[in-house]
């Protein structure tokens, strides 16, 4: 039997890029999409003609490319765009360790599509450079999207809180012991979150502001040397020297021109990416790990003893599924291996820490 598996890939990626052609608003954009659209279906094609399948056995899209049709209806297109770019890029890497290992020399296809896709934009000259700029800012916006941050934060709170809940209802047979741990646990560890993501955004903010205040000073004490340097970028990407000395000359004219230009080839700071507000940031990561440490305190809030507990590995095992699952949306897995294997490891964790606290519990008693 014939593994479907790459070509189910393909037409799921050009599936997703055909779903944001049609709800892109540049025309020009669009048109990229599509043309990429094209690409992966002639892959899939590709692939059938290798295995020596009929054309009428191409699948269709797959639950996961259904799923995250109607995670852009509900958050923005933007999300599908960064799973599939994401995704892509972590197909690219395997195929290299792939070659890797095995010795084989490097081919032009092994390039992730995240690639082609910029090439085409590229070349494209309708793409005006303000709709290019955008794509690339909407492109890094959503490469680590909020959405893998919403499966993760909620993973985070429910496996240690799940952890917590199980090793301090080993230690007791008292309700009120367990819930005011389990609330104290959710508390803290969305607390310790929120602060983390605060000072991980502030203290970056505050690292770029400082860089680019440098680089502004030098613009002002030696414009000569920053000429020269921007000169030298250029020339490292391939523009004739004299090319790059009049692009240099030219940006240098003006002081704010200049420091744009330089921050983002020399420093490789994108100044939007300082627009984000850091207590936004803390609040989201507060929420998303309240929400995951929540499922296994719920079943204490109305039992106790054996009941309560049994309850709460239910909850907890549902919710780990339903995680395990949603990283499937990165990851291209099935979703049963996915789901099962989060579960399994959760269970494992939540039954050690039970295990210690009954130790604990018969040593105190």
């Amino acid at each position: 039997m014939i593994d479907l598996k790459n070509i189910q890939t393909e037409v799921d990626a050009g599936f997703l890029y055909g779903l944001l052609a049609d709800h892109e608003e540049d025309e020009h954009v669009a048109n990229v999409f599509r043309q990429m659209s094209d690409i992966e279906k002639s892959h899939a094609m590709a692939f059938l003609k290798k295995n020596n399948i009929n054309d009428t056995q191409l699948p269709q899209p797959s639950n996961r490319a259904k799923v995250l049709k109607t995670i852009g209806k509900i958050f923005g297109y933007n999300y599908v765009l960064g799973v599939l770019l994401d995704t892509e890029k972590s197909i690219s890497n395997s195929i290299a360790g792939a070659r890797k290992k095995s010795k084989t020399s490097n081919s032009i296809s092994d390039t992730a599509h995240v690639t082609i896709l910029k090439n085409i934009l590229n070349s494209n000259t309708k793409i005006s450079g303000s709709n290019l700029a955008r794509f690339e800012k909407r492109h890094r916006s959503v490469g680590g999207n909020a959405l893998r941050a919403a499966v993760l934060g909620g993973n985070d709170g429910l496996v240690s809180n799940f952890s917590l809940v199980m090793g301090v209802a080993g230690a007791t047979s008292g309700q009120t012991g367990v819930l005011l741990a389990g609330l104290a646990g959710l508390l803290a560890g969305a607390l310790s979150m929120a602060l983390g993501e605060w000072i991980s955004v502030k203290s970056s903010q505050e690292l770029y502001e400082n860089q680019m205040q440098l680089e502004m000073d030098e613009i002002e004490t030696n414009p000569e040397g920053e000429e020269r340097e921007l000169a030298l970028i250029y020339l490292s990407k391939g523009i004739k020297e004299s090319q790059a000395k009049e692009m240099a000359k030219e940006i240098m004219l003006s002081k704010d021109r200049a420091h744009e230009v330089l921050i983002k080839e020399e420093l490789g700071i994108n100044p939007e990416d300082l627009k984000g507000s850091a207590m936004e940031a803390a609040i989201t990561s507060f929420i998303l790990f309240s929400v995951g440490a929540v499922i296994p305190v719920i079943p204490f809030f109305f039992l106790n003893g054996i009941k309560a507990i049994l309850l709460s590995t239910l909850l907890s095992a549902c919710g780990l599924f339903l995680i395990g699952a949603a990283i499937t949306l990165f990851t291209g897995k099935s979703v049963w291996f996915s789901g099962f294997r989060q579960v399994l490891f959760g269970l494992l964790a939540a039954a050690i820490t039970f295990g210690i606290g009954k130790l604990i519990g018969v040593s105190v008693s």
